[in-house]
């Protein structure tokens, strides 16, 4: 019990002036920051955080970002417009990674308001998915799926003419299935799981730098794997998973969450080896991925509490633990949100 202690009480002491600074943004817009680089530049790098798993750093960059894309909002072009929505999806995300759900909710809901007004279907897709994300891990899934559901309906309506929009609507597809599994809705989950296996045949295997959804047709079979986890089938995502390499992700968050999903069926099937292990290596390619995500630390607890002998799991509970090293962003610490039951994106 010491053990789990100890790793709770480090998770609550986090760096809460990021928070802080972003709930000032987002009870009073701040006004723009003079930044040199241009908007576009300053969100490839924030996009660049989240990829890399720097959460901290992306928490402390949006403030400033919110502040200059209201700014560039203000011209009420739609590519402005369209952009700012994209600010808060991005807020949203790092959010949820972080356990953060009602501040998650807000930024979801500004995104979504930001998208309509742009009249961006890329925009809405992307701000419709983080709001159902969230509602779900608000216990709001009917919402969250009806969400969804209308949200394949308006991107397939576009006629999927390029491969941003194909994308787009094989991502949307991906989060319904996900959506309709955590429902319980075996039939749809699994049929959505194939349709968007056939939307994502015309995608490359890398997405072009730039591009919104960054969805894959290796992407799509790393969210079969949560699929048949949360209908309860770990046999089935491992099966999902078997042929799934690391070369096959290019940001270290997508091979991390390639880990931490493995590691999830692993741990649904009793083998706290194989968890530990592929845990270890989503650490290895993104500490945050294993350190900031609630439902990820909550199963180090349990390894920690339940099997303290297994090979690597005291290497994986010091990694939880122990002081966080200083990120791009030069904050230090961690985020002060409580371990949850497991729960993916």
């Amino acid at each position: 019990m010491r053990r789990r202690t100890l790793i709770a009480a480090t998770a609550a002491a986090g760096p809460t002036s990021l928070l802080q600074g972003l709930d000032e943004a987002l009870a009073a817009t701040p006004g723009p920051t003079a930044e040199p680089a241009s908007l576009d530049h300053r969100l490839a790098e924030a996009r660049a955080l989240f990829d890399t798993g720097s959460h901290q750093g992306l928490l402390s960059t949006l403030p400033g970002l919110i502040g200059d894309a209201h700014a560039a909002a203000a011209s009420r072009r739609p590519l402005d417009q369209a952009r700012l929505s994209t600010v808060y999806s991005l807020a949203s995300a790092v959010l949820v990674k972080v356990g953060g759900y009602d501040r998650a909710r807000l930024t979801a809901d500004r995104a979504r308001t930001w998208a309509e007004v742009s009249g961006s279907p890329l925009a809405s897709a992307a701000a419709s998915r983080e709001l159902a994300i969230v509602l779900r891990h608000q216990d709001q899934g009917a919402a969250a799926h009806r969400l969804m559901h209308l949200a394949a309906i308006d991107m397939e309506a576009t006629g999927l003419r390029t491969d941003a929009s194909a994308a787009a609507y094989a991502q949307v597809l991906c989060t319904l299935a996900y959506t309709a599994a955590r429902g319980g809705q075996r039939t749809e989950a699994l049929a959505m799981t194939d349709e968007a296996r056939r939307a994502a045949r015309r995608l490359s295997a890398a997405a072009p730098p730039g591009r919104l959804f960054t969805i894959t047709p290796a992407g799509v079979d790393l969210y079969a794997v949560g699929v048949h986890w949360a209908l309860g089938d770990a046999g089935a995502a491992l099966e999902a998973g078997k042929s799934l390499r690391p070369d096959q992700f290019p940001t270290p968050e997508r091979r991390a969450r390639m880990s931490t999903d493995l590691a999830r069926a692993w741990w649904a099937w009793g083998r706290p080896e194989q968890t530990t292990r592929e845990l270890l290596a989503a650490y290895r390619a993104s500490p945050g991925e294993v350190r900031d995500r609630p439902s990820i630390r909550s199963i180090v607890h349990e390894l920690a509490e339940r099997h303290p002998r297994v090979a690597g799991v005291r290497e994986l509970t010091n990694a939880v633990t122990r002081p966080r090293q200083r990120d791009a962003a030069g904050t230090v610490g961690r985020l002060p949100f409580p371990a949850s039951r497991a729960s993916r994106t």
